[in-house]
């Protein structure tokens, strides 16, 4: 890398990164703001963007120069009190015409763990909403972001890349009706009353559920989704209490460790040994103890379990691959020849994909 400016993202996903490990890369509320803060102030940063999901933690920015990328890296893995060898081994990076690439493919929902699943677009454009709101876009990263979002959904038209049970949420519905049968007369408990309980609330009242009862951390947000949703709100407070009253819980909080611990589970399965009782844990960090799994009647899937799952769909859509690939490499090219001209210090030909480790030409951060 020369010290002219540079388009890149830099970043860890479930490719490289085990759920346990995930877990330590997310980034809460907390420190989430300080992160941007620190980034705000970082001599050489021109321009960022975070995108921090279940399964990805991403920093797209312009650069001054190659050092810049590696400060970005270091402030990273301190704020996260990770070993920067660590952190570069299972890092993903890329540059010039490979970053404009990696965008396009994440928010068409090619590099997700569900091949195709849509709520990563819905993700991505909010922490470009967010980075707006903040002031850390510049001229570079709102023309990727917008034709970004543009090609991300002429993919997704124009290919069956989407076709199938891919979302979280369906399928995490279709494999409790695998276990369960009919869900009409199932018991069904929300733990968390954000997007992907609501969204998982549907799909289970679309295949049949009647019985749900939502619970959240703060009872004023358990009230509205449950009234919207025709279902009964539970105080926190009567979570533990209550929890033998259910066939399934799901949970999706924000929490930064487990609500629910094998202890209590286990409490619950003595007031119903012979009923089994099904867990669903889309939080990251998890909700759910691991440890709960141990329990005889006890099933417990998180979003690891769930991708491979889906995976078994993804066959399906396995020849819509190549066609997106396609369409996203076209795309990528036309836009990154629009926008070259303004980061030169990126080489005319980089590599079309994320790379691992030392790719971007800077050494792995230290310290």
């Amino acid at each position: 890398m020369s010290d002219a400016p540079h388009l890149f993202v830099v970043g860890a996903s479930h490719h490289t990164t085990p759920l346990e490990l995930r877990e330590k890369l997310a980034l809460g509320d907390a420190k989430m703001a300080a992160f941007q803060q620190t980034l705000s102030t970082l001599p050489g940063l021109r321009e960022f963007t975070v995108l921090n999901t279940c399964n990805r933690v991403e920093i797209y920015g312009v650069a001054e120069a190659a050092d810049t990328v590696a400060r970005v890296q270091d402030s990273f893995c301190g704020l996260q009190a990770i070993a920067p060898a660590d952190f570069a081994g299972i890092r993903h990076a890329a540059t010039g015409l490979g970053a404009v690439r990696h965008a396009i493919t994440v928010a068409a929902g090619l590099d997700s763990q569900m091949l195709g699943e849509t709520e990563i677009l819905g993700q991505l454009k909010d922490a470009y909403a967010a980075a707006q709101s903040r002031r850390t876009v510049g001229p570079v990263l709102n023309r990727v972001f917008q034709k970004t979002f543009q090609h991300a959904k002429h993919v997704r038209t124009h290919t069956a890349i989407t076709e199938g049970n891919i979302s979280v949420a369906n399928v995490a519905v279709e494999l409790a009706l695998k276990i369960f049968g009919d869900l009409a007369s199932t018991r069904v408990l929300l733990l968390g009353a954000g997007e992907i309980g609501e969204k998982t609330a549907k799909a289970f009242q679309s295949r049949g559920a009647r019985d749900l009862t939502v619970a959240s951390r703060t009872f004023e947000r358990a009230l509205p989704v449950a009234t919207a949703l025709g279902a009964a709100a539970l105080p926190w407070d009567q979570v533990e209490s209550r929890l033998a009253d259910f066939a399934i819980v799901v949970a999706s909080t924000s929490a930064p460790g487990s609500i629910i611990n094998r202890a209590q589970v286990a409490a619950a399965m003595q007031r119903r040994p012979a009923d089994p009782l099904f867990f669903i844990d889309l939080a990251l960090p998890r909700d759910i103890d691991p440890a709960a799994a141990e329990l005889e009647n006890v099933f417990l899937y998180n979003l690891d379990d769930l991708a491979q799952i889906a995976a078994e769909n993804r066959a399906a859509r396995a020849a819509e691959v190549g066609r997106a690939q396609a369409i996203i490499a076209d795309k990528a090219a036309a836009l990154w020849k629009k926008i070259a001209p303004q980061v030169p210090g990126d080489s005319p030909a980089p590599s079309s994909a994320p790379r691992h480790s030392g790719d971007l030409g800077a050494s792995a951060p230290s310290g």
